[in-house]
């Protein structure tokens, strides 16, 4: 398959022995099989390349295509793209720079959430402002009787003072309570004219990075479905004021926090420790700092439940597949993949904002 290093795929070297590829291929099967959560065209090209990886004939053709000449790789004229940033001729190895990810189509019909989810249902606010609205309405109704009761029936001195002391006691408690009401409402009509109509707060690195590009997006297009998701672009970590984190997504009390990568085309897993690998190796082409972040957005918010998401774009032309991990709480992910579990997460809860956690992970804006 044009786009696709076998040799990458499989994670050995081109000199590799048939006895290295089975054992790299029997490795990578365990978790790209379908049957354990991988996708039917990742292991297709993982079967594809173990069959011509061990078959000389087929492998010294593969290798004979694989070789171009050293001109050909340094030659200055840039040769045509094509839509969706392959070019004439490809390489087929290592990372392209002309290569533009696109953003990936998601299909509706694969997400269990999308139809539960009113997009149009009433934002729900926490916590409650103000005093419990009940116990000051039966207050209120209690005053009232007990002001036409002393009003109804012929008191004496003593049951008139009585009388007088309660109305006046309970009179001042309910002007207390309903100032309170008072200010709180003026307080959520505050809250709301401010941030009542915005669901997106940053911007993503465009200038560096258009993964967070296709992040941004994708967040717009499908996740803000949730009347009570808020996004940000562009968090520090306390006491910093760097952009350590470049996207975050909040729902009620779970909060996803997302790093957009553009890397190498391959399998994607995490192991025990919390570490990358790519096809069945420690991936030692790029880093992340989520399991960081995670832990110091958990020490920040110590009520919220936060999980990290590493989306992964590939970087040349190429298919990038990952399983589920639903234990691990920083995973990488497909930009499908991210629609489709995260949404499904946070659509738990989906009409509510809390607001000081929203104010609290505000705060974090870099500025």
């Amino acid at each position: 398959m044009r786009g696709v290093d076998y040799y990458e795929l499989l994670g050995v070297g081109s000199d590799a022995t048939p006895v290295e590829i089975r054992s790299a291929y029997r490795t990578l099967a365990r978790s790209m099989h379908p049957d354990v959560g991988g996708s039917d065209g990742a292991f297709r090209l993982l079967r594809e390349a173990y069959e011509t990886l061990t078959d000389p004939v087929r492998r010294a053709s593969y290798d004979s295509g694989r070789r171009r000449p050293v001109e050909a790789e340094t030659a200055p004229s840039r040769r045509p793209r094509r839509p969706g940033g392959t070019r004439r001729p490809g390489r087929d190895f290592g990372e392209d720079p002309d290569y533009v990810p696109r953003m990936p189509k998601v299909r509706l019909d694969d997400l269990a959430w999308w139809d539960s989810v009113d997009p149009q249902a009433r934002v729900q606010y926490l916590p409650v402002l103000g005093p419990d609205r009940m116990p000051t309405f039966a207050l209120v109704g209690a005053w009232s009787l007990l002001l036409l009761a002393g009003l109804a029936v012929e008191l004496n001195a003593v049951l008139m003072a009585t009388w007088l002391g309660l109305l006046i006691s309970s009179g001042v408690v309910i002007v207390v309570l309903l100032r309170r009401h008072i200010g709180a409402h003026r307080e959520h009509r505050m809250f709301t004219a401010e941030f009542g109509n915005q669901r997106i707060f940053g911007l993503p690195d465009i200038q560096h990075e258009r993964a967070q590009l296709l992040t941004a997006e994708l967040c717009a297009k499908y996740l803000i479905r949730l009347p009570g998701v808020r996004v940000f672009h562009g968090l520090t970590w306390q006491d910093s004021v760097f952009e350590d984190v470049h996207h975050a997504v909040l729902c009620g009390r779970r909060l996803v926090l997302v790093e957009s990568k553009s890397w190498l085309p391959g399998h994607y897993t995490t192991d025990e420790k919390g570490s990358l690998w790519r096809n069945g190796h420690p991936f030692r082409g790029g880093v992340t700092r989520l399991n960081e972040g995670v832990a110091n957005f958990e020490g920040l918010l110590p009520e919220v439940e936060v999980r990290g998401a590493v989306l992964i774009y590939p970087s040349r032309a190429g298919e990038i597949t990952t399983v589920e991990q639903p234990d691990e709480r920083v995973v990488p992910m497909t930009p499908a993949q991210f629609v489709k579990e995260i949404g499904h997460w946070l659509a738990q809860d989906p009409v509510t904002v809390d607001r000081d956690v929203f104010t609290t992970v505000l705060d974090q804006l870099v500025d």
